[in-house]
């Protein structure tokens, strides 16, 4: 039961990235008519159903162990299937390769400490899945249906947290600070006809972010000058790499009396 457990978890790794690409290639291929607001939120909602497809998986093993233990174990101990261990413990062995390489670069790019952090979870799945089996065939038999709920207990505690972190985006949490202050900034100077920022809000609509920005200009100024200010400032929002839409608006003063 342990090492199904840590096969388990290893068969959903690839499905979650294949599920990434699916939704890729939905968002690249979206019919602007159909999704005026864009189709990104469909890789958040594909995340969400996929964090609780894994966690209904690690219950059922959670299910399957309780039911072991209960029955109990005449034999004393569980079978020893050396070939699984052995194909365990050559996952073991890569994974750590892997999570060495991705350790000297996890600060130069954030999706290599992504991987980083996601090898060093699966070091220790893997390796006290191996651990558990063997204890359960050599030494007590409960060894193994314990290690097995203990890993499924971290496997669906790891994915729900994920899920809910996918939930605060499809929700539309906020963008984090340094993200707010970056569109601030280009908009603070992306034009001297800009006399002052009234308002400055970012959310996300699922992965990447919808900003708001109300900017101050002289009443005097000319309708064309105004709206040739604002689109500019739109489509240089719209460039960074994290932002979704853009929408400017324009005022003449701050206090809204």
């Amino acid at each position: 039961l342990s090492l199904f457990t840590t096969m388990a978890d290893a068969i959903f790794d690839p499905m979650s990235n294949v599920t990434l690409i699916l939704s890729n290639k939905a968002v690249a291929k979206v019919d602007a008519r159909k999704y005026p607001a864009g189709k990104a939120r469909i890789e958040t909602a594909g995340n969400i159903v996929f964090c609780f497809l894994m966690t209904a998986v690690s219950f059922i093993l959670i299910a399957f162990s309780i039911r072991e233990m209960v029955g109990g174990n005449q034999a004393g101990t569980t079978n020893f299937h050396l070939a699984s261990v052995i194909a365990v413990a050559l996952a073991f062995c890569t994974k750590l390769v892997l999570f060495l390489y991705c350790w000297a670069l996890r600060n130069q790019y954030s999706q290599i400490r992504i991987l980083w952090e996601d090898h060093r979870n699966d070091l220790f799945i893997n390796g006290f899945g191996i651990l558990t089996s063997v204890g359960g065939s050599k030494l007590k038999w409960w060894i193994d249906p314990m290690g097995a709920i203990i890993l499924s207990c971290l496997i669906a505690t790891l994915w729900l947290r994920t899920s809910y972190s996918e939930f605060q985006l499809l929700i539309g949490v906020t963008a984090d600070t340094e993200m707010q202050q970056l569109i601030t900034y280009i908009s603070m100077t992306h034009n001297p006809l800009i006399k002052a920022i009234d308002t400055v809000r970012a959310w996300h609509s699922g992965p990447r972010l919808a900003v708001e920005v109300d900017v101050v200009m002289a009443p005097e100024e000319s309708l064309k000058a105004t709206h040739d200010v604002a689109e500019e400032l739109q489509m240089k929002l719209e460039d960074l790499p994290d932002v979704e839409r853009a929408y400017v608006h324009v005022d003449y003063e701050t206090t809204h009396k």
